[in-house]
C-alpha cells in the first residue's frame, strides 16, 4: 500500500484499476458530499458501490456510482449457479442477505440441505426467526453443478454440517476443485471438518477462531479476509463488505 494511505483500522478495500467509469464515481462522491471526509478515499469497484456501499451506510463513509453501471450489476453473476448450504439453525440475516445480494446480480441459487422441507432460521442463534425452503439435498450435490459456495453462520447451523459426512464431502469437494466460496461468522467450521482451512488467511466469529488456528488457519480480525478462491467475514454487521466481496469473487471466472 502506498506510503500515505493507511487504511483505517478493520477495513478492508477493494482494489481495482483506475478507469474512467471508477474516476467518475470518485468525482461524484466528492462533489455530492464534501463534508463526507472519507468519501474520496472509499470508493468500491464500480460494479458493487451503489448496490451495497450506499444500501446499508457504513460507519466510516459512502461509495457513490454514476446510474450507468447499474443494469452492469444486475447481470454480474448472469448464468452462475451457487450453492447455499445450510442446516436447522442458520442465522436468518446470513442467508437471507447474502442470497438476495447474489440473485441481484442475477445468479441462480440453490439453497441445499440435511433434510427436505424447511429449515428453522434463528436471530442472534436463541430466537426463532421463520424458515427457508430447501431446494436440494446436499447428499445428492456434486461441485460440478454448481460455481460457487456461500456457508452462512449461526452456531447450530454449521454444527450440524460438520458432522454430517455429505456437508463436510460437498464442501471439501467444492474447495479442492478452486471454485469460490464465501464463508461468515461460524461458517468457517464446516472448513475445518473439511480439511481446507490449514494454511488459508480467514476471519470468523470470535469464538470458533481458536479452532481455526488449532486447524493450521491463520486468523485476522478483519470485516472481509481473502485468501484465493476463499473470502470470510466475522459476523452480521459485517454483511455491507461481505456482500459486495462476494459478489465481486463469484463474478470472477476460475
Amino acid at each position: 500500500m502506498a506510503a500515505g494511505h493507511r487504511r483505517p483500522q478493520g477495513r478492508s478495500f477493494f482494489t481495482v484499476s483506475q478507469d474512467p467509469a471508477r474516476e467518475s464515481a470518485a468525482n461524484t462522491c466528492r462533489h455530492s458530499d464534501e463534508r463526507n471526509d472519507d468519501c474520496t478515499r472509499v470508493v468500491l469497484h464500480p460494479n458493487h458501490a451503489a448496490q451495497y456501499g450506499q444500501r446499508a451506510a457504513r460507519p466510516h463513509g459512502q461509495a457513490v456510482i454514476s446510474r450507468r453501471t447499474e443494469q452492469n450489476m444486475a447481470d454480474e453473476l448472469h448464468g452462475k449457479r451457487i450453492a447455499i448450504l445450510a442446516a436447522d439453525g442458520v442465522e436468518r440475516v446470513e442467508l437471507e442477505q447474502p442470497r438476495q445480494a447474489l440473485q441481484d446480480a442475477g445468479a441462480t441459487t440453490v439453497l441445499l440441505s440435511l433434510h427436505e422441507g424447511e429449515i428453522k432460521a434463528r436471530e442472534n442463534d436463541l430466537d426463532e426467526a421463520g424458515t427457508f425452503s430447501v431446494d436440494a439435498l446436499v447428499k445428492s450435490a456434486s461441485a460440478d453443478e454448481y460455481d460457487a459456495l456461500l456457508l452462512p453462520g449461526g452456531t447450530v447451523n454449521p454444527d450440524q454440517l460438520r458432522v454430517d459426512t455429505d456437508a463436510v464431502g460437498f464442501v471439501r469437494d467444492v474447495m479442492v476443485a478452486g471454485k469460490p466460496v464465501a464463508a461468515i461468522c461460524h461458517g468457517p467450521w464446516t472448513l475445518i471438518e473439511a480439511g481446507v482451512a490449514k494454511g488459508r488467511t480467514l476471519t470468523s466469529y470470535p469464538s470458533i477462531r481458536t479452532d481455526l488456528r488449532n486447524a493450521g488457519a491463520n486468523v485476522v480480525d478483519e470485516e472481509v479476509a481473502r485468501d484465493g478462491n476463499l473470502i470470510t467475514s466475522r459476523s452480521p454487521e459485517d454483511l455491507p463488505a461481505f456482500n459486495a466481496a462476494m459478489v465481486e469473487l463469484f463474478s470472477q471466472d476460475k
